[in-house]
């Protein structure tokens, strides 16, 4: 039996589901399909944390706040930090972020991403969206007007119109033969949570070393502080030998990379490792197609903005496709769809080559770039409103934004 529908959204992770609650009162058959369960497991707020964390902005948070998601996040755990100190470890250039620069309470919210994940899944299941549990793409192809997608089990959907939200390695990307510019960092990310000995006083925490970036993200459990999630940019050889470690030396190892900011390290979860790339889609939509979130654009760690940029992505989108279908015209109309592309495309880009230059200033090596990096840190740090206009950005409430995230 094939099923229609008039949107089709591939990917029920974060931002796919999003984008799907966004459409929910829209009058539109939606349908959202995803390879996993999509089951949503009871949340114990003693449990360990997952190591894969996101820093959420201040417009992601309106975005989940107004898709009915935010309550469902803090009910579970959330970390709001109101700081960032970021420094250089090869000198003594460095800055310090407040959200109070701006009148703002907070920076923004590290959040575990399985947490926006559950929350997200709960409100899908109490809405009357589509939902296809266990639906992993096999093909796809036109047909007519029409995508006509088949599953691995053999069942076929059809829909005018398809959105990509199935993850830096899409399928969607793939079988559509969407062209990427794509490079290896040459790095990989050791993530995992920690505890220290000392409170990381809701401050978010960036050392610049020799081999790459180092990030303390403050968690918090029980109203305790000594918790944080962290993301260890290095080389792969380095990489190699860190998670060879046992708990302890990694632990030394770690709090020796940090200088020691928050104490001792004393003990830390189970590690991942993760390679860094680049990618970019050389176009966000075609006829009857559009990509959001990592499927169209995979960022360095470097800032936690990745999945900020696909929260804009799923609001911009689901506000073009919802006022083209208020004035009838083809919601699968490449000229429909790339009214959402001349809106992301720009922004993302930008912060893409932002976050690549400070990834090469920071490793390089040169003794000029070197003088040139810390001297920057230090002039920006005596210039208050240069600082502000960093925050605001950091905030994600600068530039064209969606009707979703506007206060």
């Amino acid at each position: 039996m094939e099923m229609r529908a008039d949107v089709l959204i591939v990917g029920a992770g974060m931002v796919g589901s999003a984008l799907a609650l966004a459409l929910q009162d829209s009058g539109l058959e939606v349908l959202l399909l995803d390879g996993s369960p999509l089951s949503v497991k009871p949340f114990a707020g003693d449990a360990p944390f997952e190591p894969r964390v996101s820093a959420l902005s201040a417009a992601s948070q309106r975005i989940l706040d107004r898709l009915g998601v935010w309550d469902g996040i803090v009910n579970r755990r959330s970390s709001p930090y109101t700081d960032m100190h970021v420094w250089d470890g090869s000198g003594t250039g460095q800055i310090h972020f407040s959200a109070s620069s701006v009148h703002a309470e907070v920076l923004g919210h590290i959040v575990e991403n399985r947490v926006v994940q559950d929350a997200l899944l709960d409100r899908l299941h109490d809405c009357d969206l589509g939902l296809l549990a266990n639906a992993r793409l096999e093909q796809m192809r036109r047909s007519g007007d029409d995508w006509l997608l088949t599953l691995a089990d053999g069942r076929t959907l059809r829909a005018p119109l398809v959105i990509a939200a199935d993850g830096a390695n899409s399928a969607v990307r793939r079988l559509t033969g969407v062209a990427t510019r794509e490079w290896d960092y040459l790095h990989h990310a050791i993530v995992t949570s920690v505890r220290s000995s000392k409170p990381h006083r809701m401050t978010a925490w960036q050392r610049f070393t020799d081999h790459g970036p180092l990030a303390f993200l403050p968690l918090e459990r029980d109203g305790q502080q000594d918790w944080c999630s962290i993301v260890w940019s290095t080389t792969p050889s380095e990489a190699e030998r860190l998670m060879a470690l046992n708990e302890a030396d990694f632990c030394r190892e770690l709090e020796r990379a940090f200088e020691g900011c928050l104490g001792e390290v004393v003990s830390a979860d189970p590690r991942l490792c993760v390679p860094l790339r680049q990618r970019h889609a050389k176009r966000y939509v075609a006829e009857g197609l559009a990509l959001i979130g990592d499927a169209a654009h995979t960022i360095h760690p470097l800032a936690g903005q990745g999945v900020n940029l696909g929260f804009l992505d799923a609001a911009v989108l689901a506000e073009v496709l919802l006022q083209a279908n208020e004035r009838g015209e083809r919601l699968a109309d490449v000229k429909v769809l790339s009214r959402y592309e001349r809106r992301r495309m720009p922004h993302n880009l930008a912060l893409m080559a932002a976050m690549e230059g400070f990834e090469r200033l920071f490793q390089a090596d040169p003794l000029p770039l070197r003088w040139l990096r810390n001297t920057g840190l230090k002039i920006v740090e005596q210039m208050p409103e240069a600082k502000a206009l960093f925050v605001r950005e950091a905030l994600g409430l600068t530039g064209d934004l969606p009707v979703l995230a506007k206060s």
